[in-house]
């Protein structure tokens, strides 16, 4: 293995839950009294993935190529976002060995959601289902994520040329 055709990836975001909003989390919209608040749609999972697979390349974050300042990515939804990135790894080459996600949420419970989110997240990427995982777990009560004021995710990625 040449350790410069391989390169690893982080992302970390978090977006504040608001009532009455629309609740988008991996590429699906899930029914819940709340919803992610953004520029965008607020897709934290899209996001974190955005983050690693740009940090792996050694191109910057999401925000410094779907900058919140620019209208044209108002409300715009994470997948085009994403595929936008998938467009930029096949300019450069690379291509997903493995996505790891974990959502850090109280409520709604997503285990029923997961495999719906797994196959919209591969099917972007081009990439099997068997190398896309979403996991989530709550902050049992603490923090804002316990109080339910906020969604957060982590994301780590595993690229190659």
């Amino acid at each position: 293995m040449n350790g410069s055709n391989y390169r690893i990836g982080h992302g970390y975001d978090v977006h504040k839950l608001e009532e009455g909003n629309k609740f988008i989390i991996g590429g699906i919209e899930i029914k819940h009294s709340k919803g992610a608040i953004g520029h965008s749609d607020a897709d934290v999972v899209i996001h974190v993935i955005c983050d690693a697979l740009l940090g792996a390349m050694s191109l910057g974050d999401i925000g410094s190529h779907f900058p919140d300042t620019d209208i044209k990515f108002k409300g715009i939804d994470s997948k085009i976002l994403l595929g936008n990135v998938v467009d930029i790894m096949k300019e450069k080459k690379f291509e997903v060995v493995n996505i790891d996600v974990t959502v850090m949420l109280e409520k709604p419970k997503l285990r029923d959601y997961i495999d719906t989110m797994r196959k919209t997240i591969s099917s972007i990427l081009g990439s099997d289902i068997s190398s896309i995982s979403v996991k989530a777990t709550t902050t049992e009560g603490l923090g804002f994520v316990g109080r339910e004021e906020g969604v957060a995710a982590h994301c780590v990625c595993l690229i190659k040329k």
